[in-house]
């Protein structure tokens, strides 16, 4: 039986090569998406927890994670904030997002403060030195932008002047007042960041203050880890949404091809069907033998699936070095069941439609 699902599927190789991509496009469009999807989520996780900082204060106006509000509450916020017990750092910041051939955040930042969240580690360069002056992140830099080098935001033409090791927030930062001068926002900024003393011991003792200062009452108080907490696919709107629904075409391409690759091949083989069940074979043989080739299909396919996916990650981090790609064993193994799963149920009514063939009519069959 082994030798006869061998030879079936050497001797349609189109049709078997067809179907072991069709397996392999499933698994590549599962483990591309969720790689992009879920590198995005925990690129964000992992920028906002490099920053330093262990709380964030920002307007009630300001949308729930930065960088959707706009810069709405007075910088001056950030010395009334200094004045709390417990509070050792307050870094003032503007987040813009903007359009170019990625979409990009932007921090505006007042360096000194933003510095003593948690120094910023210099690959070349150093601070600002003058107004248009920007620092970029080594990925950022790895893009085409070294030191010196011109990068266009806003409007306006910044220099590189610094570059440092990414995990900081943001991958372009210029400073603060510039932002606001560029933006016409004079004064104001989005968020303050908050390192506080011997955290989370005070963390509630300082939201409390912040909560009863004149003027603040609206304001939203975060933990560093409430803030994370927001950043997962639970809490994200649309985002399993948008992931199942890319995973059910996917699984229904493999599904559909699966399924028109073994019925056809099961017409085709009507008299061959008929020979084995006249020798013999059962129900549970005949059906045995469609499925051990849809299983060898998807097991190739699925092969050239994972392969593809990893070849992917290496051609788009050479390509995009800022793209977040993230392929993970527990979804590997996900899209293998997956696709196998697909694979089976498509080739299961092929299998019993070939098993109920009455042997003489399928001997009869021309």
């Amino acid at each position: 039986m082994n030798k006869l699902v061998l030879g079936n599927l050497v001797h349609r190789p189109l049709r078997s090569i067809i179907s072991a991509l069709a397996v392999a496009i499933e698994v590549v469009m599962i483990l591309s998406v969720v790689a992009i999807f879920y590198g995005m989520l925990n690129g964000s996780r992992t920028q906002q927890s490099g920053i330093g900082m262990d709380m964030m204060v920002r307007p009630g106006a300001g949308g729930s994670l930065t960088g959707l509000g706009g810069a709405s509450a007075p910088i001056t916020v950030a010395e009334t904030l200094r004045t709390l017990p417990h509070v050792q750092v307050v870094a003032p910041v503007n987040i813009k997002l903007t359009v170019g051939t990625t979409l990009d955040s932007v921090y505006g930042i007042d360096f000194a403060t933003y510095n003593a969240l948690r120094p910023f580690v210099f690959v070349s360069g150093g601070p600002f030195q003058n107004p248009y002056d920007m620092i970029i992140d080594d990925l950022q830099a790895a893009k085409g932008f070294p030191l010196g080098s011109k990068v266009t935001v806003f409007g306006h033409e910044f220099t590189v002047c610094g570059i440092v090791e990414h995990g900081k927030g943001s991958r372009k930062f210029v400073q603060l007042e510039t932002m606001n001068a560029l933006d016409g926002s004079v004064g104001k900024a989005a968020v303050f960041y908050l390192r506080t003393e011997n955290p989370p011991q005070f963390q509630d003792d300082v939201r409390r203050e912040v909560l009863q200062t004149d003027g603040m009452q609206d304001y939203n108080v975060q933990t560093i880890q409430e803030y994370l907490a927001l950043l997962t696919p639970e809490r994200l709107p649309g985002f399993n949404i948008a992931l199942r629904v890319v995973i059910s075409i996917a699984t229904i391409i493999g599904f559909m091809v699966i399924f028109q690759s073994m019925y056809t091949a099961v017409m085709e083989r009507t008299r061959e069907i008929g020979i084995l069940k006249s020798m013999g074979a059962g129900k549970l043989s005949i059906v045995g033998v469609v499925l051990r080739e849809t299983g060898l299909l998807a097991a190739v396919g699925i092969a050239l699936g994972v392969a593809f996916s990893y070849i992917l990650k290496s051609l788009l981090h050479a390509r995009f070095p800022t793209l977040s790609f993230q392929l993970t064993t527990e979804w590997d193994i996900n899209a293998i069941v997956i696709a196998l799963c697909g694979a089976i149920l498509g080739a299961l009514y092929p299998a019993f439609k070939a098993a109920r063939k009455d042997p003489i009519d399928a001997l009869s069959y021309e």
